[in-house]
């Protein structure tokens, strides 16, 4: 009888984890009924009020305070752990489970040495064989090798090359002043949305991360950690109910992570004499809510909300939705 009570309230706590878990995934996503989003809100607490939408966050917001784990490395600039952050529903994102990083193939031996004791069992490369070809291929941990799951970057890195290796400021201008380089990100973050081969390669990555297992820790990562990597990043992130401007903060921390290394290549571009005005760069070499809103207005468009990427962009489950939550939230 006593075993019988033990199994019964245990299926009982899992079908309760299940359903919060649905009610947490569907509020974050924005597919809650209203009557049902309000009544979530109002027995959330605090988590709940953190609820924002990208267009109000600053572009150089701090990195959120309730989280962010940096993993300094001397060869990458922009390594993280993704957990830390608080649900809707209070639970915390766990940590050691996946990581976004910057390239990986400048790593010192020491650096090397740090990834090792992550556990990692996938490393996935977005980054395009023309990156791969520029920058070199990742250093790993022995017996780690990388997986290419390239997303176009909609021409980014031919234009930078372009742009940089012309020496001439009037064409530089012409290719990124006036606004230039900002709607250039911004069409690279429409493509996220529009291009099947990029949704292809994100649907992976995130089944790899909701089928992984707790004890098969993930690391994704592009060029800067920023675009890509940063896509990924927040649509994990909302898709395991954390809100939206905290996920907005993990996004803009690339700002914070970056900003002496990309200060140091563009006075670099000055002194050599490739760039006469190498702030042209900065909208190419930062992330702002604006590229973050492109996508989201692609989204809005095509599939009418988060979810509707997710599930027929994407082409995730119920099931698989469900699995990243359980991966991921303790």
């Amino acid at each position: 009888m006593r075993i019988t009570r033990t199994r019964t309230r245990t299926r009982t706590r899992t079908r309760t984890r299940a359903a919060v878990g649905v009610a947490v995934c569907a509020l974050a996503l924005g597919t809650l009924p209203a009557w049902a989003a309000q009544a979530q809100a109002e027995t959330a607490g605090p988590a709940a009020s953190e609820r924002g939408t990208a267009q109000h966050a600053p572009h150089h917001s701090r990195p959120a305070s309730d989280g962010v784990h940096r993993i300094p490395l001397q060869g990458a600039v922009n390594v993280r752990d993704v957990g830390g952050y608080r649900t809707y529903d209070g639970e915390r994102v766990r940590y050691g489970q996946v990581f976004r990083a910057d390239a990986l193939a400048k790593l010192t031996d020491a650096d090397v040495t740090t990834l090792a004791g992550l556990g990692l069992k996938k490393v996935v490369d977005f980054r395009v064989p023309a990156e791969v070809q520029y920058d070199g291929p990742d250093r790993l941990p022995a017996g780690l090798a990388p997986t290419s799951r390239a997303i176009s970057d909609n021409g980014l890195f031919v234009t930078l090359m372009t742009a940089i290796g012309s020496k001439d400021p009037v064409k530089q201008e012409e290719m990124l002043g006036n606004g230039k380089a900002d709607a250039f990100m911004r069409d690279v973050y429409r493509t996220f949305v529009t291009d099947a081969a990029n949704r292809a390669q994100f649907a992976a990555t995130l089944r790899d991360i909701a089928h992984g297992g707790t004890k098969s820790p993930l690391l994704y990562h592009c060029t800067a950690g920023k675009d890509r990597t940063g896509w990924t990043s927040y649509l994990l992130l909302r898709a395991v109910g954390v809100p939206e401007r905290t996920v907005v903060g993990d996004f803009l921390a690339s700002n914070t992570y970056r900003a002496a290394y990309d200060a140091k290549v563009r006075e670099s571009l000055k002194q050599s004499g490739l760039m006469q005005n190498p702030d042209l760069l900065i909208p190419l070499q930062e992330v702002r809510t604006g590229y973050l809103e492109a996508a989201l207005a692609q989204v809005k468009e095509k599939y009418g909300s988060l979810d509707g990427y997710l599930r027929k962009g994407l082409g995730l489950d119920t099931r698989t939705i469900l699995a990243l939550r359980e991966r991921m939230v303790d």
